[in-house]
């Protein structure tokens, strides 16, 4: 059973990553707020738990079986934020500290619940990070209300944006109703669709990927709401 401190570690690792930072010891203590002598004893903690691999003087990186859980945990604390803000219009500089108390708490039921009410929210309202999609085993928020219960996806996918040049993934899951899956459709993007990223273009530009022999141009916020697994 991870508990709520192992969480709370998992998803700091995760947010780290995503700024294309790496997890040190001492990034991670002043993330949280405490000592670096206690991280590392809870990130030797986690390697034992197998979910990162912990190397010292150079911190940890998630294991598969740790990016599925930081992922989760992730999802529920932006979702918890969008609640927060938006429909209970607290201020933003109060809400990530709540959402911190709360996750740990929040049931998959309740979290599938939150994020219909919410309308699929893309992003989180304290630092625009994009909020990581469920583990049902769906291909699209459209479909989301079709399927009555949580089903492990087995496999952990990221926004076509976040891919580099050269990388390749193949479509999983699409964020958004029937207008944006049929958008994407029509540019050839469907399920395990094999895509590579050509070129991305800094300051939020498009996204150049190879799809089906063809190049073609997708704009950055369409790009976020794409998601691959990584080849």
């Amino acid at each position: 059973m991870i508990s709520r401190s192992m969480e709370e570690y998992l998803r700091t690792i995760y947010s780290l990553n995503e700024e294309g930072k790496q997890a040190e010891t001492t990034e991670i203590a002043s993330r949280l707020g405490i000592k670096p002598s206690s991280v590392t004893e809870m990130l030797k903690k986690l390697a034992d738990e197998g979910y990162v691999r912990y190397e010292a003087y150079r911190g940890a990186e998630l294991t598969t079986k740790g990016s599925k859980a930081a992922s989760k945990i992730a999802r529920k604390h932006r979702l918890l934020e969008r609640f927060l803000i938006d429909i209970l219009k607290l201020r933003k500089n109060s809400i990530h500290d709540q959402a911190c108390a709360m996750e740990h708490t929040l049931s998959d039921e309740a979290e599938e619940a939150l994020c219909r009410v919410l309308k699929q929210p893309e992003r989180c309202p304290d630092d625009e990070k994009t909020i990581p999609p469920c583990d049902k085993d769906v291909t699209s928020c459209m479909v989301c209300e079709e399927v009555p219960a949580a089903s492990e996806r087995g496999e952990t996918i990221i926004p076509l944006s976040d891919l580099t040049e050269g990388q390749e993934g193949l479509v999983t899951f699409i964020r958004g109703g029937r207008r944006a899956c049929q958008r994407l459709a029509d540019l050839g993007l469907t399920k395990d669709t094999p895509v590579r990223i050509v070129n991305s273009a800094p300051f939020h530009g498009p996204v150049e990927i190879s799809v089906r022999g063809t190049k073609i141009a997708v704009g950055r916020r369409l790009a976020t709401r794409i998601f691959v697994r990584v080849r």
